[in-house]
């Protein structure tokens, strides 16, 4: 870190592992041009895109359209992963994935969970062997709806010990419960190899304060208790969670009012959680660095071999407004419109 000019800081720039961009298939809600104008704004230098695409990325062909897209389009490295059904269904058969995984960080089906235990095992030892991890949505309502946490812990302790059985390298999105947290750290205990992110949402809201169906606060996995995020914290201090990632998930106004789950994160991840989390001294700045640059970046060197490099300069000291009317992102759905925070990129 070097200071500049007493309100500046020069930090590593962000990585977020977790990101929808929607192309192809779905621009109406985001492109690959706006998505990666939105990372840049938010101090971001690569990004990891999702499956949920039309055509999913299961085979070469259909992962082309991206690759294609991403190349013409993004302003910043953009890395795919592949779906690890076909058509990202979570269920049915597995992806191509050994003529995808050259061009791709892991696989995932992100938004479905794969509940059909054989064909987990099945995809963790094929990405075993392509040396890549398993990227999981842990979702099984058969446990109750998303709103009961065994829906997101239950899948996540069978997953775990598939992970041990096959070693696999086994990640997990965007985790929320406090099941989870105690899962994955006695896994780790235990010798798996399990990493694990978290979004900022979890970290600075709780159930409590989540206006009753407001859509901004509308995302899968919702938010939990007050004991869920203070379990969620300490994760983060004591190494169980890995990384902050924002799921950034961007819809139209209409598919918002109907109901569609998911909130833009990408320009504002940083300034909340500074504002929320270092400026009240939950976490220092060297941890939030951490957990939002330099272990984002050693996890896409070990599923790439690619070497991310790069600082931001902040202005840590002016407070600002956040106003979804200026977001890059074509998606303007967030719980911290007009929250006053700290953190602003300087020219980007």
């Amino acid at each position: 870190m070097q200071h500049q000019r007493n309100n500046t800081i020069l930090l590593p720039g962000l990585v977020d592992l977790h990101v929808h961009f929607r192309q192809p298939g779905f621009s109406e809600k985001e492109t690959i041009a706006t998505g990666s104008a939105a990372a840049l704004r938010g101090g971001y230098i690569a990004v990891v895109t999702m499956p949920n695409l039309n055509p999913a990325p299961d085979t070469l062909p259909n992962l082309q359209q991206q690759l294609d897209l991403i190349k013409l389009h993004a302003q910043l490295p953009v890395i795919p992963t592949g779906s690890i059904t076909m058509g990202q269904l979570g269920a049915g058969e597995l992806s191509c994935m050994e003529e995808l995984a050259p061009y791709v960080c892991g696989f995932s089906d992100d938004g479905v969970g794969v509940n059909d235990t054989a064909l987990m095992k099945e995809a963790m030892l094929r990405a075993k062997k392509l040396s890549k991890p398993i990227i999981a949505h842990c979702e099984d309502l058969t446990f109750g709806d998303a709103h009961n946490s065994a829906s997101e812990y239950k899948p996540l302790e069978r997953d775990l010990q598939l992970a041990a059985q096959t070693g696999c390298h086994y990640h997990v999105c965007h985790v929320s419960a406090k099941e989870s947290v105690e899962l994955i750290r006695q896994a780790k205990k235990d010798g798996v190899s399990v990493t694990a992110e978290t979004a900022p949402h979890y970290l600075v809201l709780c159930s409590d304060g989540v206006p009753p169906g407001d859509e901004n606060y509308k995302m899968n996995p919702p938010i939990r208790s007050k004991a869920d995020q203070v379990a969620l914290i300490e994760g983060l201090l004591d190494g169980t969670i890995d990384c902050i990632a924002t799921d950034h998930a961007p819809h139209t106004a209409e598919q918002k009012l109907g109901g569609a789950n998911g909130i833009v994160g990408l320009e504002v991840a940083f300034p909340v959680l500074y504002t929320k989390l270092v400026r009240e001294g939950v976490l220092t700045l060297d941890q939030l660095v951490n957990v939002m640059a330099h272990n984002p970046r050693e996890l896409l060197k070990r599923w790439t071999s690619r070497v991310f490099g790069g600082s931001v300069l902040w202005d840590v000291q002016t407070p600002y407004l956040i106003d979804p009317d200026g977001f890059a992102t074509m998606g303007r759905a967030t719980p911290f419109a007009g929250w006053e925070v700290f953190g602003r990129t300087i020219d980007n």
